[in-house]
């Protein structure tokens, strides 16, 4: 007995492994993979028809014997082209693989080849209920016993005599149903897992083709940025001037401008708009334009800056603003008069003392409001004195710890090189900031403007 039913179920893993390794071939056809796709042609459902239906005919020939009862596979055809094809390769495959049960003949030959023909196109009709999508692995599996199970009542009620076809339906539920939705459970893990093998795919297709966008974005948003930045930097009677921006991958929109005036003055700008790739680009545009067009004229920088903070508040309908410092230095007098916008306070060191002050007034970012109030105020510049002017690029890097640049860090940075040259003294902030990053990503631009006093002449 032990030995019976050892080779019972040695035959029962084969016929399994062999079921496995055709779901496998299956499911991996250039076929199978356009109709799991919803891409029905008349060719791939015929060749669905013809494999599917030719696995009816083997699940025929490898019926198994379980005690005397043949167990065998012959509706998993058919049930599963319909379940993945739609009812015409489930029918298709239904007729080949009960065409074949019914030549066989016997008793049962036309209750059982009628089973088959209903199972494939029910199982089509289902395909179609369910939105033309496979119904996964627990449906596949019940629809596969309840389709037996209708097999089963076929014979009960077609086959003759009836004495005779009951006793063949005791013997051969049980086997039948369970050989079926074991085979059923088998395709249905491996086209699920192929669905998702396929989804995922899709997904990270998906998510490639919206990262090249973001990159072709950002992109567009540095030639915009550096596109509008000055060639040149002036030359200054009696002062040394310079200025450089280092976009980040995430664009911020920094800018920095300057602005010729009459009567030997020059208008020098600074600013940092919110937000982050292409919006913040072209909000990055508008600001800009906005301050050239408002210092057109002889207006202070209070007068300037009051005026482009109107016409921006009016257009900044997304919610946008934008930081800025605006200064006015005359040549002649050597005073440098200027507003603050919510933006960083630029430093002032003092050639003779080496004494720190910070540019600060009162003053809200640009955008935020109309009719907001702007302070001006002036300072003078003598021999050797040094104003930076930066954005929050600057004393926002952070290291691999997260810990800031910090204005401490540029504080003694700008004094330990106030000797160097404008040009060399941007040089040198920019190196200390990048140095202190040890290659961190950077987040945000590096705009720096250096403005020295140099000899009166």
């Amino acid at each position: 007995m032990a030995a019976i039913i050892d080779s019972v179920l040695l035959t029962l893993i084969e016929k399994i492994c062999v079921i496995v390794v055709a779901a496998y071939l299956i499911t991996r056809t250039r076929s199978f993979s356009e109709i799991l796709d919803g891409r029905l042609t008349a060719k791939n459902q015929a060749v669905m028809v013809l494999i599917f239906g030719a696995f009816s005919v083997f699940g025929t020939v490898s019926g198994v014997e379980v005690f005397g009862v043949i167990a065998n596979v012959r509706d998993l055809g058919p049930v599963i082209g319909g379940l993945v094809g739609g009812p015409v390769v489930g029918l298709g495959a239904s007729l080949i693989g009960g065409g074949y049960r019914f030549l066989q003949g016997g008793f049962t030959g036309l209750a059982c080849s009628i089973a088959t023909i209903l199972a494939g196109s029910l199982a089509g009709l289902v395909y179609i209920l369910n939105r033309r999508r496979f119904v996964g692995v627990v449906g596949a599996v019940i629809l596969s016993v309840l389709f037996e199970s209708l097999h089963m009542l076929l014979v009960l009620l077609i086959a003759e005599p009836w004495q005779e076809a009951l006793i063949v339906v005791r013997g051969t539920a049980a086997p039948m149903i369970a050989s079926n939705s074991v085979g059923a459970f088998i395709f249905a893990m491996m086209i699920t897992n192929l669905i998702r093998e396929r989804e995922t795919a899709e997904e990270r297709d998906k998510y490639f083709l919206e990262l090249e966008k973001k990159k072709m974005e950002l992109n567009i948003a540095r030639e915009i940025q550096q596109s509008f930045l000055p060639d040149t930097v002036p030359q200054l009677k009696g002062f040394d001037l310079a200025a450089a921006s280092h976009p980040a991958k995430e664009v911020g929109g920094d800018f920095y401008d300057f602005i010729p005036q009459s009567d030997g003055k020059m208008g020098l700008v600074i600013a940092d708009v919110s937000g982050k790739s292409v919006p913040a680009a072209l909000f990055m545009v508008l600001s800009r334009a906005t301050v050239k067009a408002s210092a057109a004229g002889d207006k202070t920088a209070e007068e300037v800056a009051k005026s482009a903070n109107d016409l921006i508040a009016a257009d900044a309908k997304s919610g946008m603003f934008v930081t800025l410092f605006y200064a006015i230095l005359d040549q002649e007098t050597r005073t440098l008069r200027y507003v603050n916008a919510g933006h960083n306070p630029p430093l002032v060191l003092n050639g003779k003392t080496g004494d720190l002050t910070l540019l600060k007034t009162r003053g809200i970012a640009m955008g935020v409001m109309e009719d907001a109030e702007m302070e001006e105020r002036e300072i003078e510049l003598a021999e050797g004195d040094v104003v930076v002017f930066y954005t929050d690029g600057v004393t926002e890097a952070v290291d691999d710890g997260l810990d800031q640049f910090g204005a401490e860090r540029l504080f003694e940075t700008v004094k330990k090189n106030c000797h160097l040259s404008a040009a060399d003294l941007v040089k040198e902030i920019t190196g200390a900031v990048l140095a202190f990053s040890k290659g961190e990503p950077q987040f945000d631009d590096i705009t720096l403007m250096v403005l020295k006093g140099g000899k009166m002449e």
